[in-house]
């Protein structure tokens, strides 16, 4: 096995192998490891002293091998993005402003609710629908939060 890493040229592969080492980092504070601990794992799994000299393969083991020892890796979830593209005195933008609530109070994502202009609509996104859609929308999420047992403030 060689223990010298493979240099990318290609951005994509190497943000991959900058997350795969961060990953790594990660999984030593989980495990809450100290340096000595830490060198000696990766010699013994990974056959190198540091984890920049890790290639593809030595990456995969040593990752493989810190989550068969409890680590566990989660991504943060990404609530997208609220439509910006409407003057702040719109109708419109008071209608989102109602959706915004109405999903933080749920605690789903825009895309939520632009799967719902899809569904309901058969627009891309909410930023197309009009007033009456928009309000359709927000039936549908009050509706949603009164079966759930969650706070409305239903003035629409």
């Amino acid at each position: 096995m060689s223990t010298q890493p493979h240099v990318h040229t290609n951005p994509k592969h190497q943000a991959r192998r900058n997350a795969a080492i961060g990953k790594i980092h990660i999984g030593k504070e989980q495990l809450g490891m100290d340096e000595e601990t830490y060198r000696a794992m990766l010699l013994t799994i990974g056959g190198v002293k540091s984890s920049k000299d890790l290639n593809n393969e030595g990456l995969n083991k040593v990752i493989t091998h810190l989550e068969k020892a409890g680590v566990v890796f989660t991504t943060k979830k990404k609530h997208g993005r609220k439509p910006n593209n409407l003057p702040s005195g719109s109708d419109r933008n008071a209608k989102l402003s109602k959706i915004e609530a109405l999903l933080a109070e749920a605690k789903r994502p825009w895309e939520y609710a632009h799967a719902m202009a899809k569904r309901m609509y058969k627009k891309e996104a909410l930023e197309f629908c009009d007033h009456h859609e928009l309000t359709g929308i927000i039936a549908a999420l009050v509706k949603n939060a009164k079966k759930e047992g969650r706070p409305t403030d239903a003035t629409e």
